[in-house]
């Protein structure tokens, strides 16, 4: 991987995965209780051992970054480097990034600046393990100008993805962006009989390039009008270059909506998960905080992860996750709840705290119940509320809280006073 620069993409406004995106982009959205989002794509460039990274930044993007500078630091003598490209103005272009594509156009002049044949184009906003040494060698021995990473789908799934058809070699023959249920005939490709018998015959773009560093600049620059590599670079690509699909069997979860980020989250915390994080040969790296182990006192978990400095007291959490410095307090339920932990304890200092006017004491007060929900870091839930959704909402705002997906969302330092019932 030494020839091959990894390139980033920060995302968008992330609005499928509001209230969670109200303050930080959707990579910067915390993962598993520890991690952020952005941390699987890195690390998946890490355990590859493609060290060099650029990390393209637009919307929110202050939590990003302080994440990034943080937790990726490599040393002096090497080569490798996780380098910010935000956007900016130049004598070349006065606008923001306008899609995926843009976004990359508008930063190969620093891309360039760097010795490289291969670019990986990658999005921030993913679930998955992939080794990118296999994925640049099918790139290579295909003779590709264009790979493009897919993983088969059903038919029921394939309406929400970009959809590629293939001939036998794997060359991509046709595109179709989001295409009807019924407008599926003739899309299917060449798949394993495992795939096949599981109805799992259509292949999706997983948002996931390696161009040729040549090609990419051409795609680019021959129609500067085209913003997106999904809507309009690739399906152009198809038709005047050789452009491969690279099948991911793989776990991969696209995770920008609420429901697909609960469930993610939830599954993490599962008997058998779906994606490993306790893979020794490609652990995932995050910000080193140097904090205490959880504390456990007289309590009931069941299928859970509770994060590191988190504080449970004689309570019951079941199927859940339970993020960094969670408090729980006295006689409180969470089942099948995603909570993203908080910044301090609260006991700590309030004249030592991050934020402004942040809330007294974050976590669950005693004897509350919560149920199929995601709480934000730094909430404060009162004593004796009950934020269960019983009614079966699909989709509302409430006074400090939503439901999106079925699932009650309380954002970011959210008070919710003693007593309430959502």
């Amino acid at each position: 991987m030494r020839d091959t620069l990894a390139v980033i993409l920060g995302g968008g406004a992330g609005t499928r995965l509001f209230p969670l995106t109200a303050h930080r982009s959707k990579p910067a959205v915390p993962l598993a209780g520890k991690y952020r989002i952005i941390d699987i794509p890195i690390s998946n460039c890490i355990n590859s051992e493609l060290l060099r990274m650029f990390v393209v930044t637009q919307y929110n993007s202050a939590s990003l970054n302080r994440h990034v500078s943080r937790a990726y630091r490599f040393d002096r003598f090497g080569h490798g480097f996780v380098t910010i490209l935000a956007a900016e103005q130049t004598p070349d272009s006065e606008q923001w990034y306008q899609g995926t594509a843009d976004a990359v156009r508008q930063c190969l002049q620093h891309i360039n600046a760097y010795p490289h044949r291969r670019v990986l184009v990658l999005s921030g906003d993913q679930l998955y393990r992939m080794d990118f040494n296999t994925f640049s060698d099918h790139h290579r021995s295909t003779w590709a100008d264009l790979t493009v990473a897919t993983v088969p789908v059903t038919a029921d799934e394939a309406p929400a993805f970009g959809i590629l058809k293939t001939d036998a070699d794997g060359v991509i023959t046709e595109f179709r962006e989001k295409p009807a249920r019924d407008q599926l005939d003739g899309l299917d490709s060449p798949v394993s009989e495992r795939m096949r018998e599981q109805g799992r015959v259509y292949l999706a773009s997983m948002g996931i390039y390696m161009f040729e560093r040549d090609v990419l600049r051409e795609v680019l620059l021959a129609n500067p009008g085209e913003t997106d590599f999904g809507k309009e670079i690739i399906p152009a690509a198809i038709r005047s270059r050789r452009v491969v699909s690279y099948p991911h069997d793989g776990y991969w979860s696209d995770i920008g909506t609420v429901r697909s980020f609960y469930e993610a989250n939830l599954n993490l915390a599962s008997k058998v998960p779906s994606f490993d994080l306790y893979d020794e040969d490609a652990p995932i790296y995050t910000n080193s905080r140097m904090l205490p182990p959880a504390k456990i006192q007289d309590s009931r978990v069941v299928d859970s992860m509770i994060a590191e400095a988190s504080v449970v007291t004689r309570a019951t959490v079941e199927g859940s996750v339970v993020g960094i410095r969670s408090y729980v307090g006295e006689g409180a339920a969470l089942r099948h709840v995603v909570m993203l932990g908080a910044d301090y304890l609260p006991w700590r200092d309030p004249a030592r705290r991050p934020g402004v006017d942040p809330p007294p004491s974050p976590g669950i007060g005693r004897g509350s119940v919560v149920e199929s929900a995601i709480i934000d870091k730094n909430v404060q839930v009162g004593a004796d509320c009950r934020i269960t959704n019983e009614d079966g909402v699909t989709d509302a705002d409430g006074d400090g809280w939503y439901i999106r997906d079925g699932i009650v969302v309380l954002p970011k330092n959210a008070i919710v006073p003693d007593g309430t019932v959502i």
